[in-house]
């Protein structure tokens, strides 16, 4: 499952993608109330964001934040792992954060991770492969499910 921090991440990046004009800044308050974030909350998010790369901020009458990378290059897998951390469901089958289980004896016969690991790849695929910009899309339902838990 992811956060609420993820889920508020993704709709902010949305909201952002939907923005009327792609140049101009957009308030931070126009997102928090559009989307029903906590503004504090949304500060924070957007923060972790400008610091990865996503997004950037604007000062004065026309400050806001707007997207810094195109929406077709914002994955929600790398919005994840910026937001939640590693996606794997075992730390032995991260990509970013890899540990082995301490109680597994062997990862090569371990039953449990071999299905886990198949469980993480399709996530990793389907993560990796769907962008912002494909949430903005007319047959877009199935993505919003995504975002909309």
């Amino acid at each position: 499952m992811i956060s609420q921090k993820a889920r508020y991440a993704l709709r902010a990046l949305v909201a952002l993608a939907k923005s009327a004009e792609p140049d101009r800044a957009v308030f931070i308050s126009d997102i928090a109330s559009s989307e029903r974030i906590p503004r504090k909350f949304l500060e924070q998010i957007l923060l972790d964001l400008k610091h990865h790369g996503i997004v950037e901020s604007r000062r004065g009458k026309a400050g806001g934040y707007l997207l810094l990378k195109a929406p077709e290059e914002i994955t929600f897998g790398e919005v994840l792992r910026i937001v939640d951390g590693p996606i794997a469901p075992l730390p032995c089958l991260s990509k970013t954060a890899y540990r082995r289980c301490e109680d597994c004896r062997s990862e090569e016969s371990c039953e449990v991770r071999k299905v886990f690991a198949r469980v993480a790849d399709v996530t990793r695929n389907v993560l990796d492969r769907t962008s912002i910009a494909d949430c903005l899309s007319t047959d877009s339902g199935k993505v919003n499910l995504l975002i909309a838990g």
